[in-house]
Order: C-alpha cells, then sequence, then structure tokens
C-alpha cells in the first residue's frame, strides 16, 4: 500500500492538518514540526496525489491527453515529440494512447483520458463522428485536432498537412522529367489525408491535360507489405507505369521493394520524408514536411485553449516541400 497523509501524522506526532499544510507549502507550521513531517515523508517515501487533489479542489490536473494512430511510424512520434517539448515548457504532463486507425480504439481511449480529468485533448482522429465529444467540449474539455479534421459538428481548432499542394507538387515534378504513365498509391480511402493526396495528384495530371487513369490508382493499401504487393503488380502490367507517387511513409518503403526486386528504373516520389532516405543507392526524392512542428503548433494552441483564448476555431495549414534526391529524376525508358 502506498503510504498516505495519515500514516505520516502518525510516524511525525502531528495532527493530519499539520501534514497537509507542510505538503501544500502553507504558512502556520513551526520550523521544527515542519522538520519532523519532512523527515517522516522522506523515511515513508510519500508522495502527494496531485490528480486526486485538483480534482477535490476543481482544478487543472495539469495533464494533456495524446491520442495518435501508431507510435511506432515515425510521423506520428515526431509529433508525440513536438508535443512533449511545449507540455515540459507548461510543465504539463502527457497521457498517450495509439488508436491504431480504429474508431472504437479512438472512443474508448478519449473517454478514458476524460476521466482522468486531462485539461486538453491532442486527437490524430481515425473515427468519422466525434459527436460523442460533445459534451466534453461543453463542459470545458479543450480539444486541438491534428493531420486530420474532426466532421463538422465538432468546432475545435485543427492543425494540417498541404496535402493536396504538397501531392500536386511532386506529381508535377514527375511530369516535367518526361513522365506521363504516373502511377497512384494512396492509403484507405476513408482516411482524409489519403483523399486529399490523391486530390493533388489528379490536379497535377488535369492541369498538363493528362487524363487521370484509374488502372494506375490504388487506394487502400494500408502498410509495406500491401504496398509492396500492389506497385508489384502494377509494375507487372503489360504497358507498366513509368513512375509511382506514394502516399506517405510506409507506403514508400513498399514500393522502394518492389521496384527493387522487379529490376525496375521507375522513378519514384513520396509523401513524407523517413529516415535513411538520402542513404539508399538512389535516394528518394519526396515531400517533406515537420511533424514535430504539428505537434509543437497544435499542443501551443491547446495550451492558449486551456488559458481562457477565446476565438474563432483555427485552421493551421503547415507547407511542405519537395527535397530533390534523384529517384523521382529517372526520366521514362
Amino acid at each position: 500500500m502506498r503510504p498516505t497523509m495519515r500514516d505520516v501524522a502518525r510516524r511525525a506526532g502531528v495532527s493530519l492538518k499539520t501534514v497537509s499544510r507542510v505538503v501544500n507549502g502553507e504558512v502556520g507550521v513551526r520550523p521544527d514540526t515542519a522538520e519532523k513531517v519532512n523527515d517522516a515523508i522522506a523515511a515513508l517515501g510519500f508522495r502527494r496525489n496531485d490528480i486526486a487533489r485538483a480534482l477535490r479542489g476543481g482544478k487543472r490536473t495539469r495533464s494533456l491527453g495524446l491520442v495518435i494512430k501508431d507510435v511506432g511510424n515515425p510521423f506520428y512520434s515526431q509529433i508525440a515529440r513536438g508535443v512533449e517539448e511545449v507540455a515540459r515548457a507548461h510543465d504539463l504532463f502527457v497521457i498517450s494512447g495509439c488508436s491504431d486507425e480504429d474508431p472504437a480504439r479512438e472512443r474508448h481511449l478519449i473517454r478514458s483520458l476524460c476521466e482522468r480529468r486531462v485539461d486538453g485533448l491532442l486527437v490524430v482522429p481515425s473515427a468519422a463522428d466525434h459527436r460523442y465529444l460533445i459534451p466534453e467540449l461543453k463542459m470545458g474539455t479543450a480539444a486541438v485536432f491534428m493531420d486530420r479534421p474532426p466532421e463538422e459538428a465538432i468546432q475545435a481548432d485543427v492543425v494540417l498537412i498541404d496535402n493536396v499542394g504538397g501531392a500536386r507538387a511532386g506529381v508535377e515534378h514527375l511530369i516535367a522529367h518526361g513522365h506521363r504513365r504516373i502511377a497512384c498509391l494512396a492509403d484507405l480511402p476513408g482516411i482524409f489525408t489519403a483523399r486529399e493526396r490523391r486530390r493533388g495528384y489528379d490536379e497535377a495530371l488535369q492541369a498538363h491535360g493528362i487524363p487521370v487513369d484509374e488502372s494506375l490508382v490504388r487506394l487502400g493499401p494500408h502498410d509495406v507489405a500491401g504496398a509492396e504487393a500492389a506497385i508489384a503488380e502494377l509494375l507487372a502490367l503489360g504497358d507498366p507505369p513509368t513512375a509511382v507517387f506514394t502516399g506517405n511513409n510506409r507506403l514508400t518503403i513498399g514500393a522502394l521493394r518492389a521496384i527493387q526486386a522487379a529490376g525496375s528504373r521507375t522513378a519514384l516520389v513520396g509523401f513524407d520524408d523517413f529516415e535513411l532516405a538520402d542513404m539508399l543507392a538512389t535516394p528518394v526524392t519526396v515531400v517533406a514536411h515537420y511533424p514535430a512542428e504539428m505537434g509543437r503548433r497544435a499542443a501551443e494552441l491547446l495550451c492558449r485553449r486551456m488559458d481562457g483564448e477565446d476565438l474563432p476555431p483555427q485552421r493551421v495549414l503547415l507547407p511542405t516541400r519537395l527535397i530533390v534526391r534523384g529517384s523521382g529524376e529517372s526520366p521514362p525508358l
């Protein structure tokens, strides 16, 4: 059993009120008595339950809830890093969990965090319906969404990447190097970022008078293995694509494996940078952005909301940039 203030009072030979005053830094305790209480605290290893104290007093718990998709993906771990940096600067504690792109898991995590009375929520949403959050928002829990916006029923701040503009720039780069048969590999079509990056792909082709060939589009591969299989299928076509645009870092890795296995010179541009992309035999050209900055901006917005800022919901759009390394510059055979 963890020691309680009653245990401290018993060991120090003082009243419970005296221990409470020492623990909470209140005045009115003689120095020698305070020393006895602190000695008892050290001997017993007593720790104050700040959350319970905050709940009893109706105060803030100085904690944030962070819900991301997959901490194993560097994109999401970098978001978490940016959040932690801001939380540390504001003396806040972060409780995080992974939804694994499961709406039911997301709802469970968010409800659990609210039961623990976090002061604010930072969410990369998987669910399409966030109306279950409305009661919490009305009771004063601040929320900021990242990477994907909530549904229209939820009025909250959101920090996004310029998905359409970044995808368009990546595909136009391939077009500028002579490619016309450009495949598109994107995540599940229900995911906001996948839809937006597909839209950027379509816009780039249409702007250059190139018809969108649906036989070169694969939506739904969700991991490295799925991406590898999809690209292998495309490269086996009678008239295969000469270039590939991939919608995220995991899909890019799968595409690289398929291209290498086929011994193909297929050009490649991927959305999201990833570790060692510049160290491969042919370094990978990517549409880069800064997920840690997304985490920082979202956490800063949340802190301002928690401090009482009352402005209309903010929609922050973070820019991307094309990093040219070699894989996207191969001309079509």
